[in-house]
C-alpha cells in the first residue's frame, strides 16, 4: 500500500503534457510521476532531468538501462529494477542478456566495456558507495569523459528514484510487473505491490 497516493491523472489537465511525453518514454505513466505531482513544479524538474540523462545520448541506450537496473538493484528498489528491466527491452535489449544481468561478470553475452559499467553502476548503486578507484579506471578505458558522466548521471538519477519508490512505497503499475515477474530472476515485488 502507497504511503502517499498517486494523484488521479484526469485531475491534473496542466500536467497532461509532461505526462504523454513520459508514457510515451516508458510506455507507461509511473505512479512514482504521479505521486511526484503533488508538487508539480518538482515533477516537472525531476521529468526533465531525467528525459535529459536517459534520452539520447553518446552512451547506447541499452546500455544506460542495464546500468540503472543495475544500479537499482543494488539499492533493492524492486520498483525501480521493474521499470528499468521493461524499459531495457523496450529499448532493444535481448531478454536473454536482461535475464543473465546478475551474472554479468562471467557471461559471454557482456563486453569488457559493458562490465566495467555495470560494476561502477553496482558499486555507485550501493550505500556507502563502493566504487574503486581501480574500478573508476577500468570504465574510463572504455569511455571518454562525456559518456563516464552520462553513465554517473544516469546512476544518480536512479539513485533518487530508488529512494523515491521505495520512501513512497510506490505501487507498481500492471506492464512492469508482469515483466519483471517473468523476466528477474528471485524478484519480488516487496512493498510496491497494490
Amino acid at each position: 500500500m502507497p504511503r502517499l497516493p498517486a494523484l488521479d491523472r484526469s485531475a491534473l489537465p496542466a500536467l497532461e503534457p509532461l505526462f504523454q511525453r513520459v508514457e510515451e518514454h516508458l510506455g507507461v505513466l509511473p505512479n512514482s510521476t504521479l505521486t511526484m505531482a503533488h508538487r508539480p513544479d518538482i515533477a516537472e524538474a525531476f521529468a526533465a532531468l531525467n528525459a535529459t540523462v536517459m534520452g539520447p545520448g553518446r552512451v547506447d541506450a541499452g546500455l544506460k538501462q542495464l546500468v540503472v537496473l543495475m544500479a537499482s538493484n543494488a539499492a533493492a528498489c524492486a520498483y525501480c529494477q521493474a521499470h528499468t528491466s521493461h524499459v531495457a527491452e523496450r529499448r532493444g535489449v535481448p531478454i536473454e542478456k536482461i535475464e543473465a544481468l546478475w551474472g554479468f561478470e562471467t557471461s559471454d553475452l557482456f563486453d569488457a566495456a559493458e562490465r566495467a559499467a555495470l560494476v561502477v553502476a553496482r558499486g555507485a548503486g550501493r550505500s556507502p558507495n563502493e566504487v574503486t578507484d581501480a574500478e573508476f579506471a577500468e570504465l574510463r578505458r572504455h569511455f571518454d569523459d562525456a559518456q563516464v558522466v552520462e553513465i554517473v548521471a544516469a546512476i544518480c538519477v536512479f539513485g533518487y528514484l530508488n529512494r523515491w519508490n521505495d520512501t513512497m512505497a510506490t505501487t507498481l503499475e500492471s506492464s512492469p510487473l508482469a515483466f519483471a515477474r517473468q523476466h528477474l530472476e528471485g524478484w519480488e515485488v516487496g512493498k510496491h505491490e497494490s
